[in-house]
């Protein structure tokens, strides 16, 4: 874009607004040169004086900054026609920092901030597996029910069944394996990614085919108890010598008491040990591949809580020898920037600004771009100093996240005819069924659901739970709703009283008196047959 290389697309806000600021606050005045005078104009001098006191005010990049990477920005204003010699020259001159006359051009040199276009094409970011990799289990014809049902339940199932559900069958994937659960991983940890950094695409910005599932899952699992990656190859750690180094250095005084010789000036030596270490890396601990997605992070470093997660997530990308290096160095800065007891490392410059401007190129750096990387470079590991105890953890909502996915991929799921388990997963633009006959359908829906009435109809029947009188009311409301099914369990009289048992005949008491048929009458006299 009109010379700007690339890697500055998602650093366009800070670029525009240094350069509105430099515009706006720039002091310009008639100067003389070669016996002729230049109106609205300023010295390279003048030019370093001012943008390198507006920086070190700014919090985009802090007091960090020297008047070297100062300069070196100016060099690329020069260069991308932010600023001209007062001849109109620009882009292969070189700007000096001396007495030289520049001018500002009368064009802006505002660049606009690029949109993204809607994805096309989502191949770069693996798809997360759904429910529509799944194998049919065959069910068994007689499923297990608990014999004891309640009159409650026994609504409830009754309710379903003259509502007449649909068929179902037991849906359940493939099992999972250990390259299934990578690839998952990387698939959800670059969409979680996407989404924190408010991207419609990951695309130009990452390329997913460098990126190892395995490493993502070993920076989240091969921890120890302080969070820091665990190597299961130790040839890929730190030097031993180094390790010493920064433990010594990290832990002054209490580190120096590995019988080293003790001297004035023995901590500086130290740290020119590791300083020398990491300087000597033919690759940044953020790798050249990860360098833009690193660099649009710093657009978010005024909100910190996002950033913070932002780190997190890209940590994890990293492949674990790297991951474990910076975690250790972020740890050892630090300490160090936070040590009052340890002597000054340098006689001009403080703790701080030592540690950033020793190990920020080391740190982030690219391939091709080295103008502005030191000012990336500075402000980046700045925020990370400040807080290293949360950026270079593993994010908790993305793990809890990855879990409950897999969880989910592992459950058993019952799917309805018709419908598609998986919500999730947007349904297909067309689908295409095959017409069947009425009675086709007619017999589909009663095969369908005759074994379940069947298997409701026992329930009731072996119930022994069950007072006789509500047995007596299931079944006529049982024979009411499905005749055919009732008809075919008691085909004859018999058969439905033998489900009831026989009560006990109840034993009479015995009369004291014999029934008599005509009321009882007094005793009356009758006349007398003798003669």
């Amino acid at each position: 874009q009109n010379g700007i290389n690339g890697k500055f697309r998602f650093f366009f806000p800070q670029w525009n607004e240094t350069i509105r600021l430099f515009r706006g606050g720039m002091p310009i005045r008639r100067h003389w040169a070669h016996f002729r005078s230049y109106d609205h104009s300023f010295t390279g001098a003048e030019a370093v004086d001012f943008l390198h006191e507006l920086l070190r005010q700014n919090q985009n990049f802090g007091p960090e900054v020297t008047r070297y990477q100062t300069l070196q920005l100016l060099r690329k204003f020069l260069k991308n026609h932010v600023i001209e010699d007062v001849k109109g020259r620009f882009g292969k001159e070189d700007f000096e920092d001396s007495g030289h006359l520049y001018r500002f051009p009368p064009q802006s040199p505002l660049k606009p901030v690029p949109v993204r276009l809607p994805v096309r094409d989502h191949r770069s970011v693996p798809r997360i597996p759904r429910w529509d990799d799944y194998e049919e289990i065959a069910v068994p014809e007689k499923i297990p029910i608990k014999p004891l049902m309640n009159s409650e339940s026994w609504n409830k199932r009754h309710s379903i069944a003259i509502g007449e559900v649909p068929d179902c069958r037991l849906i359940r994937r493939r099992e999972l394996t250990p390259k299934h659960m990578d690839q998952i991983w990387k698939s959800m940890t670059l969409t979680h990614l996407q989404t924190v950094l408010g991207l419609q695409s990951l695309d130009g910005v990452l390329d997913a085919k460098l990126l190892s599932p395995k490493h993502i899952v070993h920076n989240v699992f091969g921890v120890n108890k302080q969070g820091i990656v665990v190597l299961k190859n130790k040839t890929e750690d730190l030097p031993h010598w180094v390790l010493s180094a920064m433990k010594c250095l990290a832990n002054w005084p209490n580190g120096s008491e590995a019988r080293q010789p003790m001297y004035p000036g023995f901590e500086r030596d130290v740290f020119r040990t590791v300083a020398e270490h990491f300087q000597r890396l033919k690759e940044p601990l953020l790798t050249f591949h990860l360098y833009e997605i690193f660099v649009s992070i710093l657009g978010l470093l005024q909100r910190q809580s996002v950033a913070v997660e932002a780190l997190q997530v890209c940590g994890l990308l990293l492949p674990p020898a790297n991951h474990r290096k910076l975690q250790l160095l972020m740890r050892l800065m630090a300490k160090v920037c936070a040590n009052p007891s340890l002597p000054p490392l340098n006689d001009t410059i403080g703790a701080r600004t030592l540690m950033v401007q020793t190990f920020s190129r080391c740190i982030l750096g690219s391939a091709d771009e080295v103008d502005l990387d030191e000012l990336l470079a500075a402000k980046l590991v700045t925020f990370m100093i400040d807080n290293h105890d949360s950026v270079l953890k593993v994010p908790s909502n993305l793990r809890k996240s990855v879990e409950e996915h897999l969880s989910h991929l592992r459950r058993a799921q019952i799917k309805y005819a018709g419908t598609d388990t998986d919500t999730s997963m947007a349904s297909p633009p067309h689908s295409f069924c095959r017409q069947i006959s009425r009675e086709e359908f007619e017999l589909q829906r009663v095969s369908g659901s005759q074994g379940a009435m069947v298997e409701l109809l026992e329930n009731i029947i072996e119930d022994k739970n069950m007072s006789i009188k509500d047995k007596k009311k299931k079944l006529k409301q049982f024979q009411r709703s499905h005749p055919d099914i009732y008809r075919r369990r008691f085909p004859t009289a018999e058969s439905e009283a033998a489900v009831f048992p026989e009560r006990p005949q109840r034993l009479k008491p015995q009369l004291m008196f014999l029934t008599l048929k005509k009321p009882f009458q007094p005793f009356q006299r009758s006349w007398s047959f003798r003669a």
